[in-house]
């Protein structure tokens, strides 16, 4: 029996939007209308959503998003496919920006490179390469090159990126996220401490890794994503990348080699952090979940 193929689509768009719960009842009931499980964030910058669902369902969404908000077209717009469902359920929250860094972003209007124009780019000696994601994601994988803040916050790479920095590096930025919302708040705080030569690619890594041929791909590694198939490689393919339901970071094959791995309770990352009686509290979890699917 072939399996059911499920549509994964991730979309911005920076616009005006008159927030309320009105609105977000509204949305979370056209997706379950067209039977799409996913997350949305509306704020009165604009939206951003990851949602999932058979073929074919995301255009009847779409077409109720330009209605409602009375746009065009998305700023952004990555798909891909899987045999897996990636969200349990719709989700529908109202936030004050699309991403939290407290820079209102009005418009979309940096310098976006394409694919092709991105490697052409980032080879330059006058270019510093920055992933501006969480440091457990560029471990997982990152551009060659590229350096990261090793942030844990949105807001802490205002502090990373200060006027100091501006004035000691006088080379082109190329920053990059994984489908690029991140990048847009990222360089309009760029711009605010008198950065003009920022480049951002267009559509993040997921633009990159179905639109790069693997073997003449930049791109080093796995992309996490932010659903239930955690890591992707080229071409959206399903990754090696599982959860650790302790620390609900990602573990890779080799960490499921470690001592300090144990299935549904540990990994090397949180084995030493967890309390005695978390860990008590994750093997029981662990037992009813295996009690209850047998």
């Amino acid at each position: 029996m072939q399996k059911e193929k499920f549509d994964i689509v991730s979309f911005y768009k920076f616009c005006p939007i008159l927030v309320n719960e009105d609105l977000r009842i509204k949305f979370k009931k056209n997706l379950i209308d067209c039977s799409l499980k996913g997350t949305i964030i509306l704020s009165p910058e604009g939206i951003n959503g990851t949602i999932s669902g058979l073929s074919g369902f995301f255009a009847s969404f779409e077409r109720f998003v330009k209605s409602t908000l009375k746009i065009d077209k998305f700023d952004i717009t990555n798909s891909s496919s899987s045999n897996l469902i990636p969200f349990n359920k719709p989700k529908v929250k109202i936030k004050k920006e699309v991403v939290p860094i407290e820079i209102k972003t009005k418009v979309r209007d940096g310098k976006h490179l394409t694919p092709r124009e991105w490697d052409e780019f980032i080879i330059k000696n006058d270019v510093i390469l920055v992933d501006v994601r969480k440091p457990f994601e560029y471990e997982m994988g990152t551009f060659k090159g590229a350096i990261n803040p090793q942030v844990n916050s949105f807001r802490e790479f205002k502090e990373y990126f200060s006027k100091d920095f501006v004035k000691k590096n006088n080379k082109k930025l190329a920053i990059f996220c994984t489908g690029g919302i991140r990048c847009e708040k990222a360089a309009d705080h760029l711009k605010t401490i008198g950065m003009e030569n920022v480049y951002q690619l267009e559509g993040g890594i997921l633009n990159y890794l179905d639109n790069t041929d693997e073997e003449k791909s930049n791109w080093k590694g796995e992309c996490y994503v932010f659903d239930q198939r955690i890591s992707i490689k080229h071409g959206s393919k399903p990754g090696t990348y599982s959860m650790c339901h302790g620390c609900r970071f990602p573990i890779s094959e080799n960490d499921k080699i470690s001592k300090k791995y144990i299935e549904g309770i540990t990994c090397p990352k949180c084995h030493d952090k967890l309390t005695v009686d978390q860990k008590k509290r994750f093997v029981m979890r662990q037992f009813n979940i295996k009690h209850n699917k047998k």
